[in-house]
């Protein structure tokens, strides 16, 4: 039997109906920004395998660190136990975040980032002896797909099975150009007329509504607002985090600081799932008490898993390299060039870029759904020319590994570009 055909005999895939779907493809090896098949096809990973390989596959800097990690301490519980890989990421996160964070937690993907922030937002005022119980988000945000991330998230296909589970959850208008005002108001107005805990968002970039982006000037009027009002705020850097905007974190190009971070994907370079919500002291010192209920009671069985953050402490390294950082530049440069060139094809509604994130919104005859038939369409079509792309709807993101060669570039865009033309 082929791998194919053993993973439909096994295998449940996320977000996949398998009665209508492709059997998924069957890798057998990575390198760079290239994997191969079973049968040795090449594709170019163009989204950098759902934006957690910064550095490409196989890369030896951190497969190496992993490696003498593994023959030191593979894991320790973290309950009532520490080490130095834990100690170290947090003294190397603390050099790069923002300076009003001051404490991190460990968990194991972006959506248990998510979910500890959450909580701890609604456990921050309960802990004061406030009740305070609605979160705030953006329309069509997501932040993953644990019960309070879902809740946050808007896409509600992911989520119309479990309505009417939800913790409190209300959404205001994304501050694109020309809807800021309306955006301010509505997060005025929901902080007046409801007990409001914590405002989530995905700043600057919402990475599945299809990169939708705005602009750094209207997330910190929203900051501002919660601030003003004792409204905790939480940046969802999940996706945006560790250079994909240009700047290490999203909340560089931001002249406001939120009250929390939550990190997950890059943080590892690809290699091992890890994640990290990190804090404010104040916050910290609202769970810091002689009453031991008033601790955060959330953990998990693999929490700062040294060799976890052996690779954290390795991607952190490779990330803050010139050679890196002329590489984000360069792609950057790259995807400026190819958003002037196709901005105003006949069957291109917009494109737009930040960092090595590029989108472009194709033209469609219907209005197009996040699975529908034009998503598929293209899909197929660059799965067929040894591209791997995901499109949302009619959108096209390319989010490249750094180490993306310029040829290999150029094979994307020619890809898109023909795909326009094809549909």
């Amino acid at each position: 039997m082929t791998l194919q055909e053993k993973d439909s005999q096994y295998l449940w895939h996320p977000y996949t109906q398998h009665k209508t779907s492709q059997t998924p493809i069957a890798i057998s090896r990575g390198e760079g920004a290239l994997l191969w098949d079973e049968n040795n096809k090449e594709y170019i990973d163009a989204i950098a395998s759902w934006w957690v390989n910064p550095f490409g596959h196989s890369n030896k800097f951190i497969a190496d660190a992993i490696y003498k990690q593994l023959t030191t301490l593979e894991h320790v519980l973290f309950g009532g136990f520490t080490h130095e890989p834990a100690i170290k990421v947090a003294e190397r996160l603390m050099k790069i975040l923002p300076k009003n964070q001051q404490k991190i937690f460990f968990s194991d993907n972006g959506s248990t980032a998510v979910e500890v922030a959450i909580k701890v937002a609604l456990q921050y005022f309960f802990n004061k002896g406030e009740k305070r119980t609605t979160i705030i988000a953006f329309e069509n945000a997501f932040h993953g797909d644990t019960f309070a991330a879902m809740a946050a998230s808007g896409i509600s296909f992911y989520t119309q099975a479990f309505q009417g589970m939800f913790i409190d959850v209300i959404r205001i208008p994304v501050p694109v150009k020309g809807q800021e005002e309306v955006s301010y108001d509505a997060l005025k107005e929901v902080i007046q007329n409801h007990n409001c805990a914590g405002f989530i968002f995905e700043p600057l970039v919402q990475g599945a509504a299809g990169m939708v982006m705005y602009e750094p000037e209207s997330l910190a009027k929203l900051i501002q607002i919660c601030n003003k009002n004792k409204v905790l705020t939480i940046a969802d850097e999940v996706m945006t985090g560790f250079g994909k905007t240009g700047k290490t974190f999203a909340m560089d190009y931001v002249d406001a600081d939120p009250d929390m971070i939550c990190l997950s994907k890059a943080l590892t370079g690809g290699t091992i799932p890890m994640a990290i919500t990190t804090f404010t002291q104040e916050v910290f010192d609202a769970f810091y008490d002689d009453d031991i209920n008033k601790a955060l009671f959330h953990g998990h069985t693999f929490t700062a898993n040294p060799t976890g953050c052996a690779a954290a402490l390795a991607s952190i390294d490779l990330l803050q390299t010139d050679e890196m950082q002329t590489n984000i530049d360069r792609i950057n440069k790259s995807h400026l060039g190819f958003q002037k060139k196709i901005e105003n094809h006949p069957k291109v509604i917009t494109a737009r870029t930040l960092g090595v994130i590029f989108a472009v919104e194709i033209k469609s005859d219907s209005e197009e759904s996040y699975y529908g038939s034009m998503r598929t369409k293209l899909y197929n079509f660059f799965i067929e020319n040894g591209v791997v792309l995901r499109p949302v709807g009619n959108i096209v993101y390319i989010l490249p590994p750094y180490i993306m060669t310029d040829e290999q570039l150029q094979k994307v865009y020619a890809t898109i570009e023909a795909a326009i033309e094809m549909v």
